[in-house]
């Protein structure tokens, strides 16, 4: 069986994992903790990051959540994630190079620095000038979903797909750590009501990392 090497909060493994899910994909998870630099992990991934997908029976290794979804969709026919035309599969391709690369550079990455790395890692005080340029960043970038949302049905256009999931993924992560405000945000809150009922994404919101708690209203489709 796959084992899927990943930590709660890593966004990137929320991606593949509900792709994985969508696609009825069997998988173990694995907790990596890739800051303890394990040197059995590091060995898989010299790079040291998460997800990693590994099937020894295979004699599979697969490394960065891109690589990894792209796997998935060659192999598995269910639920393709990058789907329609050319032009449609080239948009949902720069939709989720935009949200795991600048999304995640401007709110995701700043949130889990402040609030759980440093918490966990170096048992320092978070800072609160990094954290507010964060929530407004993330305010910022859902203006842009909501322009999205306001032509389309999904991110990349009438059908659900990877965008939607790497979107979902990073957002969870950034509302866990209290970075979202959707206060104007209608359009993107009621995309995410529809995420987090769905059946592939809604185990990943009963995930805790230990000593950090999310708001309240984290699972509740309702929020």
């Amino acid at each position: 069986m796959w084992q899927l090497y990943q930590f709660p909060l890593c966004p990137f493994s929320r991606k593949v994992r509900t792709l994985l899910n969508e696609k009825d994909v069997g998988y173990e998870l694995v907790r990596e903790a890739p800051w303890e630099k394990r040197d059995e992990f590091v060995d898989l991934n010299p790079a040291g990051q998460t997800p990693v997908m590994a099937d020894s029976a295979r004699g599979t290794l697969l490394i960065d959540s891109m690589a990894i979804c792209e796997y998935f969709e060659e192999t598995v026919d269910k639920a393709a994630m990058i789907n329609g035309t050319a032009a449609n599969r080239a948009e949902i391709r720069r939709l989720v190079a935009w949200i795991d690369t600048q999304f995640y550079r401007d709110v995701t990455a700043p949130l889990l620095r402040e609030r759980m790395e440093k918490r966990i890692v170096h048992r320092a005080t978070p800072d609160a000038a990094a954290l507010r340029e964060a929530m407004k960043s993330a305010i910022g970038h859902l203006d842009y979903l909501d322009y999205l949302l306001d032509h389309r049905t999904w991110m990349a256009g009438a059908t659900i797909s990877l965008a939607d999931l790497a979107a979902a993924a990073q957002i969870s992560i950034a509302d866990y750590l209290g970075g979202v405000d959707w206060k104007g945000h209608e359009q993107t809150a009621r995309w995410y009501r529809g995420m987090k009922s769905r059946r592939a994404f809604r185990p990943l919101l009963a995930e805790r990392m230990s000593g950090i708690e999310p708001p309240k209203y984290y699972e509740d489709p309702d929020f």
